[in-house]
């Protein structure tokens, strides 16, 4: 499907894009304190992810949402950036693929540890890039629930959802 896609639009590929993950710890760094003593293990982190590419941040968390880079009120400037690689794929094709997987990343789908922005961020990245986002921010909820702590919190965790604060893609909000 990708190489049809990029037959359709090889004129308009001419422009390389950098795609970035743009990596915020949500604890604001209470996880790397707080986590040897409650996990029993000591995490960096609790991460929320964006893709940025074309100039713009995409995310997931009551739904697809968009924003400026680094502008996210509750989150600030990213901790980390993690360089994807690069694409060809024009923003038109991109912002389409957007709109196909949409059904998939809404409020109802939205999932705390198992459907949230990092699966997202990977999605994205590999349509953008053909790679994945790091293991160890994709496969983090593993590591905690793997804790009695955090076996014990998943219920709690199962039912935290909102919105992010960015501009949803099908302009709702």
């Amino acid at each position: 499907q990708i190489l049809r896609v990029l037959c359709l639009y090889k004129d308009e590929m001419d422009v390389e894009q950098p795609v970035q993950l743009y990596v915020y710890d949500m604890t604001k760094g209470l996880a790397a304190q707080l986590s040897p003593m409650f996990l029993g293990k000591q995490i960096e982190g609790v991460w929320h992810t964006g893709v940025v590419v074309y100039g713009t941040e995409y995310f997931y968390g009551g739904g697809i949402e968009y924003a400026t880079p680094g502008t996210l009120p509750m989150l600030g400037l990213p901790d980390k950036t993690v360089e994807l690689g690069t694409t060809f794929i024009p923003k038109d094709v991109f912002l389409d693929y957007l709109a196909d997987i949409s059904p998939q990343y809404t409020v109802e789908t939205y999932n705390l540890l198992e459907h949230n922005c990092n699966h997202f961020s990977d999605d994205v990245a590999q349509f953008l890039t053909g790679t994945h986002i790091p293991s160890y921010i994709l496969d983090q909820h593993k590591e905690i629930l793997n804790t009695p702590f955090g076996a014990q919190l998943k219920p709690l965790l199962d039912s935290m959802q909102g919105p992010s604060g960015g501009t949803s893609i099908n302009g709702r909000r």
